[in-house]
């Protein structure tokens, strides 16, 4: 197949992201972080497989392909108003640099640093390791001039080369600062490999409680995987910690005493069992094609490199604006649904499903054009869920018959603000109907009030696990009964749900 052609950045910028080259826009700070399009994020990685191919087939220190990179970068972010500096150092006797990109305004004595390695190995094009996190950061600081974003904090992007020699550009490029210049940098952000194809969702242990010992990073790097965790909580997607292990850039940034983390989609380990019950996959490398000529524009998990490029732009819109989600408060109620806390099927004797009853169980997969029953849960093996086994068809234990209901043990609420949390889906085919449902209902003495619901349609839906949050503070200082519901009411839908993970806390 013919390379796909070289872009200029300039062209590119007018043609994909209408950016005008002027100064910084003085429009009021979004409210949000936006959606980076993950189409966005890999025409910049072709763009790089472009470079690579027509370089040698790779984007190494000292080699003209890297030197390529950091044009095509400082020319989208030159255009898009950032005031970039392109640092040079010199490595085995060859010309390395770092481009640095700072977005005008904020407190450049309070600065949020954004980085990734640019530089591949020389045995292949690196369109994981680490065109994936290049890109993605790429995207979102375009996306910043893009939505003419003004946050309190100061904002500044960095691409490093030579990292795969020993975080060689990243290093000289801490060394190049004052002690001042240290200080001011209140956190840095390092995505390193964001779209393993085997991926892991894995965040850089700032607090050391999912670690193996490395040690946890400076005092505030727990905000900062603490941010990244509740992004990836918002979109029912589990993580796990990963060690400050000396293996990417932000090395010398915790080394120095500044507060780090970041994401990692995983390299030449290989997947656990466990951890494909937990995020799907095989028990092969997280990235076979780790450091060799096969890591290439193919080499990517696009699910990856779209979730983990939202929340790149999340963390930096929550940190860098001061809207860092406050912590959850006080838990009033938890379950997991790991051991039997007392939920009761069809406690009101009302149920009239004749299969697929809710069930406290470790779930099979089962798939029927799309997935119909997950066989992952959001955390540990059981969840609340119609019908956990597989039985020989998609359509052997679903909800059948009506409705079936699951209720919870009494709950004592406290006064206050309080907050249900809990995580759900509802699969379906297309032959269910408006009439079919989920639904969550709230019993306080003899009124039960509907307090989130989900209808079917003539559509498949595919499960996939959602996050749900409702305001109970209507019911503060009352004792309730939560009950989850899910109904069949047609003869030949196929219908399934779930439930994980509810948490009920006050502010």
């Amino acid at each position: 197949m013919r390379a796909v052609p070289f872009i200029g950045a300039t062209a590119l910028v007018g043609a994909l992201f209408a950016i005008p080259a002027q100064a910084a826009p003085v429009l009021a700070a979004a409210a949000a972080p936006p959606d980076i399009a993950v189409a966005n994020v890999k025409a910049h990685l072709n763009q790089l497989q472009s470079i690579a191919t027509a370089n040698g087939g790779n984007r190494a220190h000292g080699r003209p392909g890297y030197l390529a990179s950091v044009t095509y970068v400082k020319g989208l972010l030159d255009a898009a108003g950032f005031t970039t500096q392109q640092q040079s150092f010199t490595y085995n006797g060859a010309t390395g640099y770092n481009l640095i990109a700072d977005w005008p305004g904020g407190d450049t004595s309070d600065t949020v640093m954004i980085g990734a390695h640019l530089d591949s190995v020389t045995a292949g094009p690196g369109i994981n390791d680490n065109g994936s996190g290049s890109a993605a950061n790429l995207e979102v600081a375009l996306a910043v001039a893009r939505t003419g974003f003004q946050p309190t904090r100061h904002l500044r992007f960095g691409w490093w080369g030579a990292e795969e020699l020993g975080l060689r550009g990243s290093t000289a490029y801490v060394n190049s600062l004052s002690s001042a210049q240290k200080a001011a940098i209140g956190a840095y952000l390092n995505f390193d490999m964001v779209a393993s194809p085997n991926p892991g969702y894995f965040l850089y242990d700032g607090d050391n409680s999912d670690g193996t010992g490395a040690g946890p990073g400076p005092a505030g790097s727990a905000e900062i995987e603490d941010t990244l965790e509740a992004y990836f909580a918002s979109i029912g997607v589990p993580t796990r910690g990963t060690d400050f292990d000396g293996r990417s850039d932000y090395g010398p940034f915790i080394s120095a005493g500044i507060p780090a983390g970041g994401i990692f989609t995983g390299a030449e380990g290989r997947k656990t069992s466990a951890q494909v019950s937990l995020w799907g996959g095989t028990t092969g490398a997280f990235d076979p094609c780790y450091h060799a000529a096969c890591d290439t524009i193919a080499n990517l998990n696009d699910t990856a490199l779209d979730r983990n490029s939202d929340a790149i732009a999340s963390a930096v819109w929550s940190l860098s604006s001061g809207t860092v989600p406050p912590p959850t408060g006080e838990t009033v109620y938890s379950d997991t649904f790991e051991t039997a806390t007392g939920w009761t099927t069809n406690a009101g004797g009302t149920d009239t499903a004749t299969l697929g009853q809710f069930e406290r169980g470790d779930p099979a997969a089962t798939t029927s054009g799309v997935a119909t029953q997950l066989g992952t849960t959001v955390s540990g093996s059981n969840d609340l869920v119609t019908g956990a086994a597989a039985g020989a068809s998609a359509g052997a234990n679903d909800v059948d018959g009506g409705a079936t209901t699951v209720r919870s043990p009494a709950i004592t609420l406290p006064t206050g603000t309080l907050s249900l949390s809990f995580s759900w889906y509802l699969a379906h085919l297309n032959n269910a109907t408006s009439g079919d449902y989920f639904r969550v209902r709230v019993i306080s003495g003899t009124t039960t009030t509907t307090v989130f619901t989900q209808a079917g349609a003539a559509s498949n839906r595919a499960a996939a696990w959602q996050t749900a949050t409702v305001n109970l503070s209507a019911y503060a200082g009352q004792s309730i009964r939560l009950q989850v519901e899910a109904a069949d009411t047609g003869t030949a839908s196929l219908v399934e749900a779930a439930v994980d993970n509810v948490t009920i806390t006050r502010a």
